[in-house]
């Protein structure tokens, strides 16, 4: 057993750190290092540290492992990883410090104890169901496991958190690390770089824990505003004494100018801001292409009968401030509603209205339908909603008297589910109640780049108006099936949504007029060259006859 003063000159983990480094032939722990070294060995039970890809994250905590080991040989540690292999790896790393530091010769196992890479003892602990250091996959068997630190290192990764029912399970895997921790002096570390605004990472703080955030650069102003109270301290003291330093590197001992230049060329801007600056505001821009933003909010009654005659979007500070303090925002970090930066005074009734339908599916779906307007090429969204029941008559008559509420004069039902049997079961009760044209639609695309190629171009033209009032009977709906919470957080992956009920709605009604209007333009483009066919002809045969024609002849 190692002495007590060789134990207590060691009592700072830094000082144990500074070892481990100087063991391995590296150079000494950079500020930063030594800082999350620091933030490790803190009072909080539930921590989340966040750093720049090479900083040596999980080799740091790996020394942190043995360090505590070494104050307490009693500890039962559990490493988890997104993949088996990846916390096997720490694990082992973790026993060959042990098998070589002289500092923590005593711990090697005794042949009695079990010594694998994967669960091995340290000699002084005493005889326990749950081995010294432990390493598992975060999809392999929990329960059972006890431990007094859980060591979740990159967790999350891209292959278990493409979609949103992939992130929900995780979620609620890593649930299970309450049911693990021994009560009052267990502790839970986490370990890893966030993907984009939806990461599991950024959820934990709800969950009680602290997190902290370095950066590979002193970051912009509007960078810090993002990381929040998250940011590091010690780096934030750096930037209040010199600002200059924004843009420069934070651990210039690892990572220079030059090679953190390389490392942008490479990894190109949206991996570098992510796996370096820990910034996920360029990713969500391109990964969730439908923004609140190029909405336009307009107050005004639900069962709209007129419009005006001219509507002009605009994202200025004047347009935000008017409208996003009046209604809930369920967009991501960054987005917000908008009022109009002109609307004219004279309004005209609607060249039509069409509500669309999506039939409820299988398991938690709901009806969905949605109210879409037109008048001179923009688009106004005048009700949406989800309704349970199916096929039930209960339902198709609200949905009937939805359609009689917004003088709907057009149906399109979603065909893919039931063959056609919604279609068949409204008719006659769309006949009684408010009899108007029904059409089926059939759609054999991915629904989630069929909903983007759909709407992203109408709303990027800022073309679709929204109702303040549909708005606030929006968000009180079920999270899940809220109209604008599916919007923002939609993307092209294969099942990123667990509902997309009332979004699937908003697109098949606004198809409808992207269809007609791409008519239009067609029959408007012929017209207009028949006019010049008919001007050049009758130019030609007055040169030639040298009369105009009477009566529409030249006879």
């Amino acid at each position: 057993m190692k002495s007590e003063p060789q134990v207590a000159q060691v009592k700072n983990f830094k000082n144990f750190l500074y070892l481990a480094w100087q063991h391995l032939t590296l150079p000494p722990p950079t500020p930063i290092q030594y800082d999350i070294a620091d933030f490790l060995q803190g009072n909080d039970k539930r921590i989340l540290i966040e750093a720049f890809r090479g900083v040596g994250k999980s080799w740091i905590t790996s020394a942190f492992v043995c360090h505590q080991l070494l104050l307490n040989p009693q500890r039962n540690i559990l490493v988890v990883s997104a993949s088996k292999s990846r916390s096997d790896d720490f694990s082992t790393f973790t026993q060959r410090l042990i098998a070589e530091m002289p500092i923590l010769e005593h711990l090697k196992a005794t042949p009695d104890q079990r010594h694998s890479k994967v669960s091995f003892d340290v000699a002084p602990a005493r005889a326990s169901h749950a081995p010294s250091v432990k390493s598992l996959g975060i999809t392999s068997q929990l329960t059972g496991s006890r431990a007094d630190l859980i060591i979740a290192d990159d967790v999350e990764s891209a292959n278990n958190s493409q979609t949103q029912l992939m992130r929900d399970r995780l979620s609620e895997t890593v649930k299970e690390f309450d049911a693990i921790i021994k009560p009052e002096v267990g502790r839970i570390v986490f370990l890893g770089t966030p993907q984009s605004e939806m990461s599991l990472y950024n959820d934990l703080e709800e969950r009680g824990f602290k997190t902290r955030i370095w950066t590979a650069r002193y970051p912009q102003e509007i960078q810090r505003i993002s990381y929040g109270h998250k940011f590091a301290p010690v780096l934030g003291e750096a930037l209040k004494k010199d600002i200059t330093l924004e843009g420069k590197p934070t651990d210039p001992q690892r990572f220079d100018d030059i090679d953190l230049l390389e490392r942008e060329a490479s990894y190109g801007r949206t991996g570098f801001n992510l796996q370096f600056m820990l910034d996920t505001s360029l990713s969500d821009l391109n990964r969730y292409p439908l923004k609140l933003n190029d909405l336009i909010v307009v107050s005004g009654s639900s069962t709209w009968n007129e419009a005006p005659t001219k509507i002009q979007w605009a994202s200025g500070a004047d347009q935000i401030k008017e409208i996003d303090s009046e209604i809930p925002n369920v967009g991501l970090k960054g987005d917000y509603w908008v009022a109009p930066l002109y609307m004219a005074e004279q309004f005209e009734e609607f060249e039509g209205s069409v509500m669309s339908i999506d039939p409820a599916g299988r398991g938690e779906d709901k009806t969905a339908y949605a109210v879409v307007k037109m008048l001179n090429g923009i688009l106004y969204v005048t009700s949406v909603g989800a309704l349970d029941g199916g096929y039930s008559e209960a339902t198709l008559t609200k949905l009937a008297n939805v359609a009689k509420e917004q003088d709907v004069n057009y149906v399109v039902i979603e065909s893919n589910f039931g063959d056609g049997m919604a279609t068949q079961l409204l008719k006659p009760i769309m006949a009684k109640i408010h009899p108007c044209s029904i059409e089926e639609v059939r759609h054999n695309k991915q629904k989630e780049l069929r909903i983007i190629d759909t709407l992203e171009p109408v709303m990027n033209q800022h073309k679709l108006v929204v109702n303040l009032e549909m708005i606030h009977q929006d968000f009180k709906l079920d999270p899940d099936h809220q109209l604008f919470r599916q919007m923002t957080r939609l993307t092209k992956d294969r099942g990123s949504l667990r509902h997309d009920d009332l979004l699937d709605a908003l697109a098949i009604a606004v198809n409808y007029w992207v269809e007609r209007m791409d008519r239009d333009m067609v029959l408007s483009a012929l017209e207009s060259q028949n006019a010049a066919l008919d001007q050049e002809l009758e130019s030609f045969m007055e040169n030639t006859v040298g009369r105009k024609p009477q009566n529409n002849s030249w006879i």
